[in-house]
């Protein structure tokens, strides 16, 4: 009788440890995709970041007048050069997305600009880097919250807390981002 009980204490025991593994290991699995998430959308933002650098050079010949804006841009640069975390990073980004956005503005009133095939194809490759940019924060977002909900849900917050894990920060839009973008058409006669 007691090799029987001992026999279903062992099982018991054993179930509990597998469940416990079980957990650990959804619980890794999940920050290593927000880790892999992280690491997609810092690519894209090197890449836009080397053809901003391309974008600024063919810019310059023609907006002498813009100063304020490749200062804009360069600063956005820096910013992305010296980051170090998600949230320096996505800040930078912020800023980048913001400059971007002026320069191409702005370049609606340089037609000869406009009409330069090298800027046409930074200006869609850009554009293409921006879409691509957005997906990849939704996905890692879609991490982050499976993550941070996991966490908070019983077992799983038990082995999070023991494991000393924390919650991940989700990428956000900042005010300006939110704000409606001015438009205005010009009539030409």
């Amino acid at each position: 009788m007691g090799f029987i009980i001992f026999v279903m204490m062992l099982f018991a025991v054993g179930g509990v440890a597998w469940y416990a593994v079980t957990i650990y290991n959804g619980l890794v699995a999940l920050r290593n995709d927000i880790e892999k998430a992280w690491a997609n959308i810092d690519v894209m933002l090197k890449q836009r970041h080397d053809e901003l650098t391309n974008l600024i050079e063919v810019c310059k010949g023609y907006m002498e007048y813009e100063r304020e804006t490749f200062v804009k841009l360069a600063e956005a640069r820096s910013m992305w050069a010296q980051a170090k975390t998600v949230d320096q990073k996505a800040q930078a980004d912020r800023s980048a997305t913001e400059a971007v956005g002026k320069l191409f503005a702005v370049a609606e009133n340089y037609p000869d600009l406009k009409a330069n095939d090298n800027f046409m194809q930074l200006e869609s490759r850009i554009t293409a880097l921006e879409s691509q940019i957005a997906d990849r924060r939704e996905f890692y977002n879609d991490s982050v919250n499976t993550f941070n909900t996991r966490m908070q849900q019983m077992p799983d917050a038990v082995i999070a807390n023991f494991l000393q894990l924390h919650p991940k920060p989700m990428f956000k839009a900042d005010a300006s981002e939110r704000s409606a973008m001015a438009m205005t058409f010009a009539v030409g006669r």
